[in-house]
């Protein structure tokens, strides 16, 4: 039973209002609002907006995506009962776990700029990262496609792993098919690969995502030929929360050819009632889907085994929010496949264009779906099978969380995946190149100097590395390298204070539930009764 307390916690969460949201650019008139529905307490005749409602009564499906697209990055904000900043990170005042051997613990010797923050993923042929961190998967959308060459090149320098998502190929304006309908030539996936490894310093890796139409157009066969990758990824979800990556498209042409191309495109630029309703300007843009993958066991080991007999020395799989049962056919099918990875994707994240309501209420938060992934791995390894190795991910932003996901999954979770995290520093760098060249840096960074050199503070610490090349990094690396330096002391910090300086030692006793609600999902103890046992042993020793 929970107590008084947590129950009025919970009952007072306060859940995300439905019908009006910055992301869509939708509001309510009245100050009283439906919880259920969203709707003003009082919805007048003749209001003149704005709530969701009152928007899709002109601009229909338009209102379900986040806007204006290409523009910004969208993530939900649904308050669910339980997340990760109701478990706490333990502290102790003795011991040091995962000194060098050799080294005896101590004050002099436990010191946290010692803490090993290395961590590698795969089944034999293993890749190192220099960080527990990697870039969720930045695919077609606009905004990736902006903004890769300072994300991949941050990735790279800052010696992490690099997702290039789904559809890349499949949008790439100047695609060229073989007569076999598969990819003969893609500049866009191209560029995307030669980036980061003209920049890859041995750590991290890029690795390609596939969906239904990647493998329709023959997206491994290409990338594996043409430029040797290592890895590939299958996809079973988080695109557009798991159905299929979503673009939007503004021209006519564009729609049509993506069509051809064998992409679900709405409204059907080849209806001429749409064609028409685009001419008269009803309709400005289209939106690009794809579709739903189906999947079997026999399909799942049998695709694994063609990608790597294609040649690829790993493969991993991306999964989404999908029920309980979707989540023991990951860890069951991929243990079996052997695959090298398995990113779990909880909701509700979101980095490009899925639909608001689905990423706000489809799917099963990240710190349930963690805590059921964390019960499946021990049932499997109770039978001896070999678990994947497995990172988090869904919303994570902070050292903190990483921690936190680390310790709750350990020991099977190698690191976490992050989306918006890992672009917003690359976004940053870049728009601050660009008001240096404009001469119109906002205050808050003016104050810091007028050059690129003073402003960021990682600045010499890159060109000692990178010397002259350091002049060819984009300013939107070198923010991403510069958020990752600060991730790496701060877990540095909070590992050295739970007296872990290896990733490696980090256990879920390293964690504490603040709720018994917590405690209940999470299976971490509750704050009242962690170590409750061991404080009794000494306060009952005997002189």
């Amino acid at each position: 039973m929970f107590s008084q307390k947590d129950n009025s916690e919970v009952s007072q969460v306060n859940l995300r209002r439905p019908n009006a949201n910055e992301a869509t650019g939708t509001f309510n008139r009245s100050r009283d609002v439906v919880p259920m529905s969203g709707i003003c307490t009082r919805c007048m005749d003749g209001c003149k907006g704005g709530c969701e409602t009152w928007l899709a009564s002109f601009r229909g499906r338009e209102v379900l995506y986040p806007g204006p697209f290409g523009e910004m990055t969208a993530g939900a904000d649904k308050n669910y009962p339980v997340d990760y900043s109701h478990l706490n990170i333990q502290g102790y005042a003795v011991g040091a776990f995962g000194l060098p051997e050799g080294i005896d613990a101590g004050p002099d010797t436990a010191l946290f700029p010692n803490v090993d923050l290395e961590t590698e993923y795969g089944w034999d042929k293993k890749v190192r990262m220099k960080l527990p961190i990697f870039t969720g998967a930045l695919g077609s959308t606009d905004i990736a496609q902006r903004n890769w060459e300072h994300i991949a090149i941050g990735a790279a320098i800052s010696g992490i792993t690099l997702v290039c998502g789904e559809n890349v190929s499949g949008v790439d304006p100047e695609l060229e098919l073989g007569a076999d309908g598969k990819v003969k030539k893609s500049p866009e996936m191209d560029r995307r690969i030669d980036t980061y490894k003209r920049f890859h310093q041995g750590f991290g890796e890029i690795l390609v995502q596939m969906n239904v139409e990647d493998t329709r157009l023959g997206v491994a066969e290409y990338v594996s030929s043409k430029h040797n990758l290592d890895t590939i990824e299958l996809k079973w979800g988080q695109g557009a929360k798991c159905i299929g990556g979503e673009i939007k498209v503004n021209t006519l042409e564009r729609a049509i050819e993506l069509k051809k191309r064998g992409y679900v495109v709405q409204p059907d630029p080849t209806n001429p009632e749409v064609q028409m309703a685009y001419k008269v300007g009803g309709i400005k843009e289209f939106e690009r889907h794809s579709r739903l993958g189906f999947v079997t066991k026999e399909s799942f080991l049998t695709e694994v085994d063609r990608l790597r007999e294609l040649g690829f020395k790993r493969v991993t799989l991306k999964t989404g929010a999908y029920s309980m049962a979707e989540l023991a056919m990951a860890l069951r099918y991929g243990a079996e496949a052997h695959i090298d990875l398995l990113t779990i994707d909880g909701a509700p994240g979101g980095t490009g264009m899925s639909p608001w309501p689905m990423m706000n209420e489809w799917g099963i938060p990240t710190i349930y779906l963690q805590a059921l992934a964390y019960e499946f791995c021990e049932t499997l390894a109770r039978r001896h099978m070999r678990i994947p190795d497995i990172a988090m991910a869904g919303g994570f932003s902070t050292e903190d969380g990483v921690f936190k996901a680390i310790a709750m999954g350990a020991p099977f979770v190698k690191a976490v995946c992050m989306g918006r995290a890992l672009m917003i520093p690359g976004m940053v760098g870049k728009n601050i190149g660009r008001w240096l060249e404009q001469g119109d840096l906002p205050k808050n960074v003016a104050k810091y100097g007028q050059k690129a050199e003073e402003i960021f503070l990682h600045y010499e610490e890159i060109k000692s590395i990178y010397g002259d090349e350091c002049k060819d990094l984009p300013l939107g690396a070198i923010g991403m390298y510069s958020y990752c330096q600060k991730f790496k002391t701060g877990l540095q910090q909070l590992m050295a204070g739970s007296r872990n300086f290896k990733l490696s030692t980090i256990s879920r006793k390293d964690l504490m539930a603040l709720t018994e609600e917590a405690a209940m999902v999470s299976g971490i103890p509750y704050v009242m009764d962690a170590y409750r046992e061991e404080a009794q042993e000494i306060l009952d020793a005997f002189d």
